[in-house]
């Protein structure tokens, strides 16, 4: 995995029109000739890549470090890709805030129109909603996600390109999905995580370390309603003791478990409250002893499981039945702290390169004036 260092702040305002179609204009260029020279499936695995998502970004006129280059970026080349689709053999689907919700309904627009498969399409489908449900579930790491594009090729290679954003802080930070490195949806299945900084306080349950908490999770969801609500209820009546007794470790400081602002066992009263009272909570997992699910995908992909059902089920499983879960941070590229325009110092300096020559390479295949090329090598020279 990649490494590098640059700020990546939450920017706001709107990219002009005049960028905007000239990135539309650049990447669609650098979209044929990366797809004439690798295939399809090459360009989507590449996107997976957040050295190479960001540095194509860049070439494309964006600063490497503004959090605006995810949404402006994969706008463009979905508009660049508009009419190509067929020719290119790829497709990209959803975007920015609501347009993000439209996903599923564009993949299986472009299902009917390419006639795929049923089975096919309801897969894509399917994983492109998981990816959103476990950065938003599983990966409690203070990030709302706001952003999601699903890319994929005739053959069945897709990309997820997701980003959300930390209001409190002003971040962003950007998930990474390719299917060939995606073995299970739910065991770190990200081949990158671009963030800021790492975490601390959260709740990482694609961790490896973290299979014992979800074996109990998916055991207590297929115990029975009195067994479940039993636990659940006992956590319930010592909430209060439990935040000044029980504690876990992240990255060697003993930190208090019950005591992280964004979780439902908080002691603040507000937080106590709406967990003591939570009705919606108890349906959700009386819905899940109901359903019975088979696994832990199954658990997660269930209607109405987010967040808060995760934590519960994963606080009983450590605190009665003593299953740690993980409160490691999955990212796993890294931005620090420093001035907005500065250069990217990166670790893996024999793969970065590679990229860079990589993009050089198209620039200057590209259709594009000289005097356009020039400017798209200038951008590549100067983050290189």
């Amino acid at each position: 995995m990649k490494r590098g260092v640059a700020t990546f702040t939450l920017d706001t305002g709107k990219c002009p029109k005049w960028l905007f179609d000239r990135m539309v204009k650049l990447g669609r260029e650098m979209m044929r000739v990366l797809v004439e020279e690798y295939g399809p499936d090459e360009f989507i695995k590449r996107i997976a890549d957040p050295v190479w998502f960001q540095s194509l970004g860049t070439v494309l006129a964006f600063d490497w470090n503004a959090s605006g280059l995810t949404t402006v970026l994969t706008g463009a080349l979905k508009e660049a890709l508009r009419g190509n689709e067929k020719e290119w053999g790829f497709f990209i689907c959803g975007g920015k805030g609501k347009t993000s919700l439209k996903t599923p309904d564009q993949i299986q627009n472009w299902g009917n129109r390419l006639q795929l498969p049923e089975a096919h399409t309801k897969n894509l489908i399917y994983n492109s909603k998981m990816s959103a449900k476990v950065d938003s579930a599983l990966v409690q790491d203070g990030f709302t996600l706001y952003h999601h594009t699903f890319f994929f090729s005739k053959n069945g290679a897709w990309t997820v390109v997701q980003q959300g954003m930390n209001r409190k802080k002003r971040t962003a930070r950007r998930y990474h999905w390719h299917s060939e490195n995606v073995k299970d949806l739910i065991i770190e299945p990200h081949t990158g995580i671009a963030s800021q900084s790492f975490e601390n306080h959260m709740l990482n349950m694609t961790a490896k370390s973290g299979e014992q908490n979800r074996t109990i999770g998916v055991e207590l969801t297929n115990s029975n309603a009195t067994t479940m609500l039993k636990d659940i209820q006992l956590l319930r009546k010592h909430s209060s003791k439990l935040s000044q007794t029980i504690s876990f470790k992240i990255n060697e400081d003993q930190m208090t478990l019950l005591n992280l602002e964004d979780h439902d066992f908080h002691t603040h009263s507000v937080v106590s409250e709406e967990w003591v009272h939570s009705r919606y909570l108890d349906r959700i997992l009386l819905k899940l002893v109901n359903d019975k699910p088979k696994n832990y995908e199954d658990l997660v992909a269930t209607p109405g499981v987010g967040p808060k059902t995760i934590r519960a089920l994963a606080l009983v499983a450590e605190v009665i039945y003593g299953a740690k879960a993980s409160y490691t941070d999955p990212a796993r590229y890294s931005f620090a702290h420093g001035g907005k325009d500065h250069i990217p110092y990166p670790v893996d300096r024999g793969t970065y390169d590679q990229t860079i020559q990589t993009l050089e390479k198209a620039i200057r295949k590209t259709r594009l004036e000289p005097k356009e090329k020039n400017e798209a090598l200038q951008k590549l020279i100067k983050i290189s």
